[in-house]
């Protein structure tokens, strides 16, 4: 196949184009690593960029050394894994009746939820709400009213009504019930939308921050993310004091650092697991009727 002169020119374009645009998201996580890891004096200096200065681990080793951290990640870790389940049962039940065209009432439950999509409960009624329903102090107030989101409700209808009818068919012939039929069919070759749902309200529950500020009083049950902003905004780091910082030469800056690094990491590691679903999911759908 011969390229011509004008598609070269474009290519190259389109490749320094995005090579651009990915420098722009990288290089801003790799300042915050370079100086999560750098000493006091270089970051005061301002000769941190995208490489440690004098590279220390005694930001980690202090922000790591505070309980309010490890207890912090580990509500954020039960938040995630917990409510991304809840999230993925509760948006797949309903999106799989609401994607096949002989449940009747169907079209009324879409425009329900399409309002939702449109129109939000507003604060006070919620809180009111979720107080009468004892969740306040509870990890269970931060997953169960987010169970479903509208938005992911209808793109993973939008991947059930394309599953190839005459499997569903099969399945019924060969005697399969209505959850036979979503367990041997239909959620095996969901994967790729599950995952790809999975990683949206993973990232959404990893950084759960309004609703905990708004529902939990308890400083036992805060996220990290909550955590995070007291260090980040206020400079609360418990396991530090400056007689600390001098003697460990740390510096603010450096720690607040690690924290984001801290908590950005975790939910980056996921994505690699999930890559192959999302490379499958080009095939998904090749079979016509």
């Amino acid at each position: 196949m011969i390229i011509s002169r004008g598609q070269r020119m474009f290519n190259v374009f389109n490749l320094i184009l995005l090579t651009l645009l990915g420098l722009t998201m990288v290089l801003p996580l790799l300042h915050v690593i370079a100086q999560s890891f750098s000493n006091s004096a270089a970051i005061n200096m301002g000769k941190v960029y995208f490489w440690p200065v004098n590279f220390t681990g005694a930001n980690y080793a202090s922000i790591l050394k505070d309980p309010s951290i490890w207890v912090a990640f580990r509500n954020s870790v039960i938040i995630t894994v917990c409510g991304t389940l809840i999230n993925l049962t509760a948006t797949a039940s309903l999106a799989y009746p609401l994607s096949r065209q002989e449940y009747a009432g169907r079209k009324i439950i879409l425009i329900l939820v399409l309002v939702t999509l449109i129109f939000h409960a507003p604060l006070i009624p919620n809180y009111l709400l979720l107080k009468q329903l004892k969740l306040l102090n509870t990890l269970w107030v931060l997953m169960i009213p987010t169970a479903i989101s509208a938005f992911n409700l209808f793109v993973m209808r939008s991947f059930f009504m394309n599953l190839p009818n005459e499997l569903i068919d099969s399945a019924r012939i060969d005697g399969c019930g209505e959850m036979g039929i979503i367990r041997n069919v239909v959620l095996p070759l969901s994967k790729p939308a599950m995952a790809t749902m999975g990683i949206m309200y993973a990232v959404s529950n990893w950084n759960t921050y309004s609703a905990a500020i708004y529902y939990i009083n308890n400083r036992s049950l805060i996220p990290l993310q909550v955590r995070l902003r007291e260090m980040v905004i206020t400079d609360q780091f418990g396991a530090s004091d400056s007689a600390l910082e001098s003697a460990l030469n740390l510096s603010p800056e450096g720690m607040k650092m690690a924290v984001i690094v801290i908590a950005t990491i975790p939910i980056m590691l996921v994505y690699p697991f999930l890559q192959k679903h999302f490379i499958k999911g080009m095939l998904v759908g090749s079979v016509k009727s």
